[in-house]
């Protein structure tokens, strides 16, 4: 006698296994495949450097992302973005705050707004260059709204960021 197994492929569809095959014999065959699926198409949120076009470092979450750049050809060669899903507040102060080893605040006056990215130029950022390197997370904050990130896989990334700034950009 043989059994058989029901297994939904998809919402409409359902295929029938033959309980005498080794692979029928547990639901987690076919689970294996689906969770390995899910996990290789889940988006990997890492600190990424570049130097095309000019040195940069940035990551990506859902709540946002952050991008620093480093163009020489600029009066203010240091730039850091930072976009939120949801629009920033039009407080005066913006700061970002580090937590971990090496934890500071750095406030300023001086971004810029432009839909839902907040950028501040400056021309040296070795504190947010420490801070981005040296620390666990890194929150950014215009009044009360907010937009944090990890840090973990960070340091070396801004290690390459630092070097660039040392090499001339082709």
């Amino acid at each position: 006698m043989t059994r058989t197994v029901t297994i939904f492929t998809s919402i409409s569809t359902s295929r029938k296994w033959k309980a005498d095959r080794p692979y029928a014999r547990s639901m987690s065959f076919p689970m294996r495949y689906l969770i390995a699926l899910l996990v290789l198409t889940t988006p990997a949120f890492a600190w990424e450097f570049s130097t095309v076009p000019v040195c940069t470092v940035s990551t990506a979450t859902p709540q946002g992302a952050i991008e620093l750049t480093y163009d020489p050809s600029k009066a203010e060669p240091y730039a850091i973005a930072v976009t939120r899903t949801a629009t920033w507040d039009t407080s005066r102060v913006f700061g970002l705050q580090f937590s971990g080893a090496n934890g500071l605040t750095i406030t300023t006056d001086r971004q810029s707004i432009d839909g839902n990215t907040l950028t501040v130029r400056d021309r040296g950022f070795g504190n947010v260059l420490n801070g981005l390197q040296f620390n666990t997370t890194v929150t950014a904050f215009l009044g009360d709204k907010t937009v944090a990130f990890s840090l973990d896989g960070a340091a070396p990334e801004i290690a390459r960021f630092r070097d660039c700034l040392a090499a001339p950009i082709a």
